[in-house]
């Protein structure tokens, strides 16, 4: 068990540079924060117990660098409604309560999470079956230091802090203080695990707190705060994570569900694995007798103290079980009591509760795997408590238990091969991914079937984008003459139209429409617009292309990388250099550019196009290029990168399939690329109080700004170009809308101008969800009030920009008009 001794290349570069991890874990998000398993293979190998370095990870983020020094005077803060308030050293620990010594369990509550995400992507990222790990730990318990501080009445729950560094604050979580004071559900405060001195950084060092029985989550690491309170935890994980939330058709879209404790998760639910055979594991039966046995192998576990009564295996999709034999390892600790020095006393003699894994065993006869398709297993806890048949997708995609199956495969030679349903993170394999990419159900796998039937697809509905009354013929030449002539004409799927009639209506300004002159703009129409969008096309069908092709700028323009980077008529790729979480659903993606003195070439106001192919599950071959519009926030003076801020629009109840774009980028990993086209748009800040809008110029003393979320990015490039130059006066008011204070973007930075031009730069927040306890804002939608008190006053001088969700736009701008903005002279919509 020993720990590794260096630095993973991987984590160079990374907060954690200084870890130690071994290079078998499997990473399921990146370089970092780091999540990881081990292969189910060597995780059963190891047995029992699970080597440190291969107990799977969970982290949210950086992993606290924490000294020596600091170890030598660590404390955890024990307060709130107690009788004995106190502050405990780790030796306070040592001397003051009994040391015990325990073997536990941890699983993720994502454990095998891959499955659900193949059949439909949920909130989180994708753990295989390795999300399991045991270990002795090493502490005390929790009941004994809760009597001796003696909670009062008022105490219901107890929460826990660890001392990680989060963009909503520390990771939290609470247990109910009834189960907490338990001295039999084993709850500790762990400062060793598996005989060695300490816990390991990735682990919790120095001092974690472990909950046997429950989802990891609940077992918080760098525990450096205990409160004894009335209510449960306020952090923001605990609301944000680990729940099973219902099924999207049983919510409404207004109901608070995140915040709802009926579907917070404790204690483990029942589930089991096959880990041997393995996945893609050929079994060479040559000339062997079809009577000899090849031993099936696995893990089970269960929740609650509970045990696993028994695993089931059937070789016929369910209709016939067959008992497995179960090994359980833990009890061979309750069969001698033992007492050390320096790990306590490992005594589990007078206990019943389980708090491990267990192991089974099959014999199979090689006739018996001939004839069968597949192998599933299934097991079943003393509250008789059994795995199902079926998938209970959520969107969290946390606990699931379904059956576990491994597909068999006839080969050539009198051999077969086992395929597991997936692979651990991005590792590419497994028979629900091959059953999807083929068109058939993977929530639904009949492998006896001599073909595995195929999920009903509906066609799609073709979207008609033409006038059938149109029967003009147009040449690529006449084509090239009228654009010549400055029409902006340009064709889709072999169709041309003209958009002049629609230039000052494009959301994007026209410049989205002449920059397409005279060229095929297929990939790029189709990538970016709705099926509503394409409906309208049909209004500006002007005819068909005839007697050849038309190119498009990518094949016509020549890139010069000698000037700046953005070329407004050329796609150009640029490769993801880093990925950093600012916020639960928002990431800043840095893009490296050709050269490292390059200047980006981005006007202040403008904006670029991002296209990127989807990672679809559909089938192969048939993913669409998806491209939307994004603000960048790099300043006009960086060089070699380019960075944006991304919010991800993940599935949840209410939208199911999540945002298209967003998760095109959430798939994307540093060292990919994606392709960029700009700079475009229709508002240019000129600065010295001149602003350009659809080319025409205006002078400009105030500028007001709404935005919600991610909408401050085109305001952020305004803002600092209006207050950093030392030559303007322009005086300038923003209001930011979001849900809760988390969600507020480039807080700092517009906290930080607000104080040096406090003269010049007026700003307000206003959130509609939680507030924290001293906000000074105000609360609520964006109100005429707020509109009046803290946006300037309406004149020809003045100029209001408004960017966010759609719905947001239209309110504002509707209750602007009413307050005096003349709405197609000052008011501008990014």
């Amino acid at each position: 068990m020993k720990a590794c001794v260096i630095v993973n290349p991987q984590d160079i570069d990374t907060p954690d540079a200084w870890v130690l991890r071994d290079p078998r874990l499997v990473r399921l998000t990146g370089k970092h924060p780091f999540n990881a398993e081990s292969k189910l293979q060597d995780l059963y190998a190891h047995g029992f117990l699970t080597p440190s370095n291969l107990f799977f990870v969970r982290n949210h983020g950086a992993v606290p660098q924490i000294d020596k020094s600091m170890v030598d005077n660590w404390k955890v803060v024990i307060h709130g409604h107690c009788r004995s308030p106190a502050t405990l050293t780790i030796t306070d620990l040592m001397t003051k309560f009994k040391v015990v010594t325990i073997p536990v369990t941890l699983v993720c509550a994502g454990n095998r999470r891959k499955e659900q995400n193949v059949v439909q992507k949920s909130l989180g990222f994708s753990w295989g079956a390795g999300g399991v790990s045991t270990a002795l730990f090493t502490g005390v318990y929790l009941a004994d230091v809760l009597e001796y501080i003696g909670p009062t009445k008022k105490a219901k729950h107890v929460v826990f802090e660890g001392y990680d560094k989060l963009p909503k604050g520390p990771y939290g979580t609470s247990q109910l203080l009834s189960w907490a004071k338990d001295r039999r559900r084993g709850m500790m405060l762990a400062w060793a695990m598996n005989g060695q001195a300490s816990l390991e950084p990735d682990h919790g060092y120095p001092l974690r707190l472990v909950v046997p029985s429950q989802i990891g989550g609940r077992s918080v690491k760098w525990l450096s705060r205990i409160e004894l309170s009335e209510i449960e935890s306020q952090h923001y994980l605990h609301f944000h994570d680990n729940k099973v939330l219902p099924m999207p058709a049983c919510l409404a879209p207004e109901k608070p569900w995140w915040y709802d404790p009926r579907y917070i998760i404790r204690d483990l639910n029942t589930n089991s694995a096959i880990a041997c055979p393995d996945h893609d594991e050929v079994l060479d039966m040559g000339s062997k007798s079809l009577t000899e046995r090849y031993i099936l192998r696995g893990y089970a576990y269960a929740g609650g103290g509970r045990r696993v009564t028994r695993v089931e295996v059937t070789f016929d999709e369910g209709s016939s079980w067959q008992l497995a034999n179960i090994s359980y390892p833990e009890d061979s600790f309750r069969e001698v009591a033992f007492d050390d020095p320096v790990y306590g006393s490992l005594d589990l003699t007078e206990t019943d509760t389980c708090f491990c894994w267990c192991f089974w065993t099959f014999e199979a006869s090689l006739e018996v795997l001939r004839q069968s398709k597949s192998i599933a297993v299934r097991a079943m806890d003393e509250s008789l408590a059994l795995q199902p048949r079926d998938m209970y997708w959520n969107a969290t995609g946390m606990m699931n238990n379904w059956w576990f199956r491994v597909c068999i495969h006839e080969l050539e030679g009198n051999k077969l091969r086992f395929e597991h349903p997936t692979m651990a993170g991005t590792q590419p394999g497994g028979w629900m991914q091959r059953l999807k990419d083929a068109g058939h159900n993977p929530a639904k796998p009949e492998f006896s079937a001599s073909t595995t039937p195929a999920a009903v697809v509906k066609a799609p509905k073709s979207v008609l984008m033409v006038n059938p009354e149109v029967n003009r013929k147009i040449t690529p030449q006449e084509l090239k003459e009228r654009c010549d002539n400055k029409e902006p004409l340009f064709v889709v799927h072999g169709e041309v139209y003209d958009g002049a009639a629609f230039l000052d209506k494009h959301p994007g300004g026209p410049e989205s429409i002449t920059l397409a002159s005279g060229e095929d703009t297929t990939d790029d129409f189709v990538a970016i617009h709705s099926t509503d969008a394409r409906k309208q096309l049909a209004e500006f069908h002007i005819g068909t292309l005839v007697g050849g092709k038309v190119l498009d700028n990518s094949q016509q323009e020549v890139d010069d990388n000698s000037g700046p980077f953005l070329n407004a008529k050329l796609w150009k790729s640029v490769v993801v250099e880093s990925i950093t979480d600012v916020s639960k659903d928002c990431k800043i993606y840095r893009f490296t550019l050709p050269r490292k003195d390059q200047e980006i070439g981005l006007p202040v106001g403008h904006h670029v196009y991002v296209r990127l192919r989807e990672k679809s599950m559909e089938l192969e071959g048939q993913s669409e290029l998806v491209q939307r519009p994004y603000t960048p926030v790099s300043r006009p003076n960086d060089k070699g990168f380019i960075d944006m801020l991304i919010k991800l629009y993940y599935p949840e109840p209410r939208f199911p399939a999540g945002g298209r774009m967003s998760l095109c980028f959430a798939a994307l990993a540093v060292g990919e690329s994606v392709e960029l086209r700009g700079p475009i748009g229709h508002f240019i800040w000129i600065g010295n109080g001149i602003a350009r809008i659809s080319g025409v110029e205006r002078h400009v003393e105030e500028i007001g700004m709404i935005c919600g979320g991610s909408g401050i990015t085109p305001m952020i490039q305004i803002i600092r170009a209006a207050l950093e130059h030392p030559e303007e006066q322009i005086k300038v008011w923003l209001l930011s809308a979001n849900r809760e204070y988390g969600d507020i973007l480039c807080k700092e930075e517009l906290d930080q101008l607000a104080l040096k031009h406090s003269e010049r730069f007026k700003l307000h927040y206003t959130l509609t969800g939680n507030t924290p306890t001293e906000w000074q804002y105000s609360v609520g939608r964006i109100n005429p009030e707020m509109l009046v008190e803290h946006l300037p006053s309406p004149s020809q001088d003045k100029l209001m920009c408004i960017c966010g969700p759609s719905g947001m736009e239209s309110a504002a701008k509707e209750e602007l008009e009413k307050i005096g903005w003349d709405k197609a002279a000052q008011i501008v919509l990014f």
